[in-house]
């Protein structure tokens, strides 16, 4: 059984309950917030989990863009300060270039997100299922 490489983190329910609650009320939650959605750590895709080892073991990570500040242009991510956000690769199969995949990092609160679509939508990834 695997077990993932981020256990020792917040768990992300426990990370999102304790950004959104400030001081005994609810804050509200911006749109792009809202559009993040959520999947477990088991129905990630296997080079998911292998981009995620390498996030805890610091690399070497195989492309030199892993790691490099993921500035949320988008705005799909909560809104946050500059640096806060970092970016990895998730290998695609039969692609010859780096593909769409991609974990995204907050370092603050540890989340993780994962996209599939080249940063149009983004999942919070749930380790406790």
């Amino acid at each position: 059984m695997r077990f993932p490489p981020r256990a020792t983190r917040i768990g992300a329910a426990a990370a999102l309950l304790s950004a959104l609650v400030v001081g005994g009320t609810v804050a509200t939650v911006t749109p792009a917030a809202a559009a993040v959605g959520s999947i477990c750590y088991s129905d990630l895709p296997s080079q998911a989990y292998d981009t995620l080892d390498l996030i805890a073991s610091n690399g070497p990570f195989p492309y030199s863009q892993d790691g490099v500040v993921f500035r949320n242009q988008e705005g799909v991510l909560p809104s946050q300060s500059s640096g806060y956000y970092h970016e990895y690769t998730v290998k695609t199969p039969g692609s010859s270039t780096r593909g769409a995949r991609r974990i995204v990092t907050g370092e603050e609160s540890q989340e993780d997100y994962y996209t599939s679509d080249h940063y149009v939508t983004f999942d919070l990834i749930n380790f406790g299922c």
